[in-house]
Order: structure tokens, then C-alpha cells, then sequence
């Protein structure tokens, strides 16, 4: 049963002594005067933006101080305190903050867009709540290592109204994860106050809706904020996460150039009273004697302290746009096995449906990498809708096999924050369609972390799509091409037992993120005699499956066996017609493709997905502009028509792009 509690300061004898004291003073006034000089340089034009915490520090600092080294923070906008007390050197910081090739990302990401793997720091994404299910995945990370760690996440009142606060909550608490999650409630999201924002009395009600603990504190007495903060930490180390909701105010504009004008003049001056700086001087001027001249000594000492690292990252050079070394920055390197390894082991051949190869990739993968993990709804007891992961419970345990409640964004983000602590989990979305619900973490988290500041991402995203089984409009998509303008994903799908086997372990050890798409039509439909075990194959490389002089058919997944049924049909007509398998979306063989053009110099290219904007449209582009001299025709698309997806089985028949593909070979041919 999750209660309410409230947290106050008390003057007592858990107060610090006065070195203790005077040590916490310059951790909250170090951030102040931070951005109290950067304040200045925003009117000088010399940095872009600022989101001021002022008046919050007393959160900041005082969660910082209460954790351990080893506790993971995920700090948001107003949250410098977090950095500076976490020792994050100033230098690179600053130039962070001034957009500077020394910072840590680069100079491809603004403010605190990012963090410090070495300091236990996970920065955040303007995505209000994104960061939650990300504490997730970095709390089960320590429970699942025996670490006494939890992880910490930040985030405004605003952001508790966003999915991806209720479902990180859920997960936490059905997974008894070792976090806590602190709302900063300073009164706004950006102009809107918090009556508008929601209709409980207090944010921390909703703990109880979760079945977490709640604490509600003064966010600006720095003794309440630490006192709460260590009080939920043992909490969440027993298996019980916490949600904090620290009062405060926002005496700044949300950035600097919205202002305050929306904020009655009463309420400011009531809050002005109430600065934890100002407060936490009342108490040393009172528990110490302390003075203003030793108050000014502080500032000066603080303010020498940082100025050289600020006035060198002034002047720190611009970063320099390179096309290359931008375009590298997406992945790291790709996995590529050792010489020893790669050599092909004479194996016993077995024959094995579509499903069966997959469920080998998966399974062979979590027996020999103790650091791989399944995730989804229904795979553990149940085994997955399709059954793939029947039996894996069994073997690998509840820790490695493991439900999840219905949250696509949710798991995701947990995946990226296992992830970051160096486990390879898979999660699997029960239906492609269904990732819809999930793409924020995807493209905006996923994709993006490595080329703004993390190390590459080894998240394998399983997903079961397309037609042809009579599911109708919500479970037959194929949703491969929504993801293919966003740099920073591996897109593959299979077509052959084989590459669904080898495919998937490939993508497992793959440093990167991939979407692995699953067709659910081959899933028992196709049988082949493959090797009993899964090998490493360039997940890369496109594969020309039947040679041929008269005309190239691309294509990719369930279609590749239209092509290879209609080439075989035309074969007896004495035309030859050579069969592509893209195999892999993102990154394209550009080079395989135009090797087969040159050959044929007529290509039609075919998908399941409907006619506009599916893959065939890019590579459509790229050989218009790229293969154009060889064409001895035009380049011609057969897609799916351009409506949902029906459930009759004759309408979906005439709504894939199969049935159209005679006609138009011909039509190619005759041109």
C-alpha cells in the first residue's frame, strides 16, 4: 500500500557541523552564480538560449548529495546543480553550453542535451518524461547486477500529464525497481499554471495510483530535499520506488525569452522570500554567526574558481562542419567477428520453418551473452502470441525473460537505459502496427543517442509485421518505411529461413539499433534445411537470389517469393529476370542495386507496403538519379494500393501489390 508523506526540516542533530555546512552553502551557490554569469553572456549574444533554475537549486544539489556515486541521475533543464555536484568538469561543460567543439557532444546538441557516463549523469531529450522509462531500464540494470544503485529522473509538473511519466511509473512498480522520480513543481509549464495542468490536489496523489511511495517536500530547504532523497533511496533499494514531489517556484521565464509576465507580481515576491540560497544564509548566519563578508568571500572564491574554464571555452574553436566524419557519427562500427570466428564450422543441417529460425537466433543469442534479455508483453509464461520464446522462461529465468505490462514507449525507453549499462536487450513488440505507440523513444531517443553523446546502442527491436494473413487493418502493416528518414537505425527484414536465423543473431550482436522486422505470413508458411545453428552474416549486404539479363526485380521481405514465382513462370517464356533481396532498409547496397541495373536495364521495385512513400520510393530516387544512363526504360513501382490494409481475405488479395505483378513485368518487358 503506497502512502503519503510528507517531508519537513527540522532542526536537529542531523544538521551538518559547520565545515558540513559551509560545503553544502558553495554546492548550492556554485550553480547560482553559473548561471548568474550566464544570464550575462544570453544578453550578450554569446550563448543562444538559457533555462534558468533559479531558485531550484535547493532540488539539484540536495538530491546529488544524497545519492551515491554509483546512483544513475537524469537531470532536466534547471538541473546544473546536478552537474556541478557530480564534479562534471567545467571546461567541457562550458563549452556544452556554448554550442563549442570541446563540449561532450560535440557541438551537435544544445544546454544539458547531454551527459557523462563517468559521473553517472543521463542527459535529457526536450521530450518532456522521455527520460523516466530510460530510469527504468538503468535501475533494472543495478538490480539485475546486485548494485546498491538506484536511478534518479527529473522532470517538471508539466511532464507528468506525458505518457511516458505514467507508463515509467508502472513499470517501476511492477518490476520493483530501484528508482525515484522527483517532480520539480514550480508552478508553470511554460505559461500554464498548474490548475490548468491537473485536477488532483497534490502531484504525489498519483503515487498511490501506481503503487508506489510517495513524499511530498519543501523543494526549496535543501535539509528537507535530502532528508526525503535518503529516505526514498532505502525505499527503492528494498524494491519500493518513490515518487518526490519538491515545491518550488520558477522565479525565471521557462527560457529566458518568454519572461514572467503571466506571473502575478504577489506570488513572486512571496517566492523571492522563500530562495533556498537566501534561507539556507539565514541558517548559517544563525547556527554559525556567520557574516556578509564571508558571504562575499564565497562568491569571489567560487566566482576565480570557474572564470578561467569559462573564459577558455569562450574563445574554444567552433566545430567545423565535415560531411564524413558527421555521417560516421551515427553508428559505431559494426560488429565483425574475429578471423577465428568467422570461419564457417561445418554444422548438422535440420529443417526449420521461418519461426523456428528466429526463435533459434533468440534463444542461441541469450545462452551465449549473459547480458542479453527478452522484454515484451506475453513472452515469458505464454511464450509470445506466435510462440517463439516457448520454453525460454524455463532456461533463462524470469530475470532475462521478461513481461512487460502494455507499454511500447515505455519498454523502449527501459531498453535504452539497459542499454547505456552495457546489457543487449531485445525488446519485442507484439505487432508492428503497434509500435506507432512507441516512436518517440524510437526516433527522438534511440536513434539519436549515439550521434549526440552515448556510446553505440545495442537495442534489437523485434517486430512481427505485414499482410497476407487475413488480420485486417491493425495488425498487417508494414510499417518499415516510417522509420527510414531517421538516421541513427538499422532497418532489416528477412525473406529466407536462413537470414532469419542468422539476420537476427547478427543483430543482436550489432553495436547499433535495429528494427527487425518479422513477416508474420512466413512465419510457418516457409520451411528450409539450414545449419542447427545461428552464424554471424553482414547484416548489410544485399543478396541477388536468381541471376537474370532481361529485367531486375528489387524487393524485400514476403514479396521476394512473388518475384521468385513470377521469374520462374517468365522463365518459361525465355525471359530471365533477375531477384534482388534488399535484405537490409537502412543501410541500403546502393552498389548491388546498381550492379543489377547495369546488367538488366530495366528494374521494377516492389513492396508490400502501400504506393506512397514506402522504401521503392527512395531507392526509386536514388537510381533516377544514379542509374538513369542504363535504363532502357522506365524505372516502375508495385506497391500495395494506397488504403488501409482490409480484413476480407479477397480485399486483401486485391489490395497487395502481388496481384498487380504480372501485368506490370509484361508491361516493363513490352516497353
Amino acid at each position: 500500500m503506497s502512502s503519503k508523506l510528507v517531508s519537513s526540516h527540522k532542526k536537529d542533530s542531523h544538521l551538518p557541523k559547520q565545515h558540513g555546512a559551509l560545503d553544502l552553502y558553495d554546492s548550492l551557490l556554485l550553480p547560482r552564480l553559473i548561471e548568474e554569469k550566464m544570464l550575462k553572456l544570453l544578453r550578450q549574444n554569446k550563448i543562444s538560449k538559457w533555462f534558468s533554475g533559479i531558485g531550484q537549486e535547493a532540488i539539484s544539489v540536495g538530491v546529488t548529495k544524497a545519492c551515491t556515486d554509483e546512483d544513475f541521475l537524469l537531470p532536466m533543464h534547471r538541473n546544473l546543480g546536478v552537474f556541478t555536484s557530480r564534479n562534471v568538469p567545467l571546461y567541457p561543460l562550458f563549452c556544452q553550453l556554448f554550442g563549442k567543439a570541446d563540449g561532450f557532444s560535440s557541438g551537435r546538441e544544445r544546454s544539458f542535451h547531454f551527459g557523462s557516463l563517468e559521473h553517472k549523469v543521463i542527459g535529457m531529450i526536450s521530450h518532456l518524461a522521455a527520460m523516466m522509462p530510460v530510469a527504468d531500464g538503468l535501475a533494472l540494470a543495478n538490480k539485475m547486477r546486485n548494485k546498491q544503485a538506484i536511478a534518479v529522473s527529473f522532470c517538471g509538473d508539466g511532464a507528468t500529464s506525458e505518457g511516458d511519466f505514467h507508463e515509467a511509473l508502472n513499470l517501476a512498480a511492477v518490476w520493483n525497481l530501484p528508482a525515484v522520480f522527483i517532480i520539480e513543481n514550480n508552478g508553470y509549464g511554460l505559461s500554464t499554471p498548474t490548475s490548468q495542468q491537473y485536477a488532483c490536489e497534490h502531484l504525489i496523489d498519483r503515487a498511490i495510483g501506481y503503487g508506489v511511495e510517495g513524499i511530498q517536500v519543501d523543494g526549496n530547504d535543501i535539509f528537507a530535499v535530502m532528508d526525503a532523497m535518503k529516505q526514498a533511496r532505502v525505499s527503492a533499494l528494498s524494491g519500493k520506488p518513490v515518487l518526490i514531489e519538491a515545491l518550488t517556484f520558477r522565479m525565471r521565464g521557462h527560457e529566458e525569452a518568454s519572461g514572467t509576465a503571466y506571473v502575478p507580481k504577489d506570488m513572486m515576491d512571496e517566492w523571492a522570500k522563500k530562495d533556498p540560497i537566501v534561507r539556507f544564509e539565514q541558517y548559517l548566519r544563525h547556527s554559525f554567526d556567520y557574516t556578509d563578508q564571508q558571504f562575499s568571500e564565497h562568491t569571489k572564491r567560487l566566482k576565480d574558481w570557474f572564470k578561467a574554464d569559462l573564459n577558455k571555452a569562450l574563445v574554444a574553436k567552433e566545430p567545423i562542419f565535415n560531411e564524413e566524419r558527421e555521417r560516421s557519427a551515427i553508428f559505431v562500427p559494426q560488429y565483425s567477428p574475429s578471423s577465428t570466428t568467422r570461419a564457417t564450422i561445418k554444422q548438422n543441417v535440420v529443417e526449420k520453418r521461418f519461426v523456428d529460425a528466429i526463435s533459434t537466433g533468440l534463444s542461441q543469442s541469450l545462452r551465449e551473452d549473459d547480458s542479453v534479455l527478452l522484454m515484451g508483453q506475453d513472452v515469458a509464461e505464454y511464450g509470445g502470441v506466435f510462440k517463439i520464446s516457448d520454453g525460454f522462461l524455463a532456461e533463462f529465468g524470469t530475470q532475462r525473460i521478461r513481461n512487460t505490462p502494455i507499454i511500447e514507449s515505455g519498454i523502449l525507453g527501459a531498453a535504452l537505459g539497459l542499454s547505456l549499462d552495457g546489457f543487449k536487450p531485445i525488446v519485442e513488440m507484439q505487432f508492428a502496427d503497434f509500435v506507432s505507440c512507441g516512436m518517440n523513444q524510437i526516433v527522438q531517443n534511440i536513434a539519436k543517442s549515439h550521434y549526440r553523446w552515448t556510446p553505440g546502442i545495442n537495442v534489437t527491436i523485434r517486430l512481427p509485421h505485414g499482410a497476407g494473413v487475413g488480420a485486417g487493418p491493425f495488425h498487417s502493416q508494414s510499417p518499415e518505411s516510417w522509420f527510414m528518414p531517421h538516421a541513427g537505425l538499422k532497418i532489416l527484414v528477412p525473406s529466407s529461413v536462413q537470414d532469419a536465423q542468422n539476420m537476427l543473431y547478427s543483430a543482436i550482436l550489432e553495436p547499433n539499433p535495429v528494427l527487425f522486422f518479422e513477416h508474420k505470413r512466413l512465419y510457418r508458411s516457409l520451411r528450409e534445411t539450414v545449419p542447427a545453428k545461428a552464424e554471424w552474416t553482414d547484416i548489410h549486404a544485399a543478396r541477388v537470389l536468381r541471376e537474370g539479363n532481361h529485367l531486375s526485380i528489387i524487393t524485400f521481405g514476403w514479396p521476394v517469393h512473388w518475384a521468385l514465382d513470377i521469374a520462374k513462370e517468365m522463365e518459361e517464356l525465355g525471359i530471365s529476370i533477375e531477384v534482388v533481396d534488399l535484405r537490409s532498409l537502412a543501410p541500403i547496397d546502393w552498389p548491388t542495386l546498381l550492379s543489377s541495373v547495369k546488367k538488366t536495364n530495366r528494374v521494377l521495385l516492389l513492396q508490400e507496403t502501400s504506393e506512397i512513400m514506402g522504401p521503392m520510393s527512395e531507392i526509386g530516387s536514388y537510381l533516377a538519379e544514379n542509374a538513369f544512363q542504363w535504363l532502357d526504360a522506365p524505372i516502375k513501382r508495385v506497391s500495395s494500393i494506397h488504403t488501409p490494409i482490409p480484413f476480407n481475405k479477397n480485399l486483401e488479395v486485391g489490395y497487395l501489390g502481388q496481384h498487380r505483378l504480372k501485368e506490370q513485368v509484361l508491361d516493363l518487358l513490352n516497353y
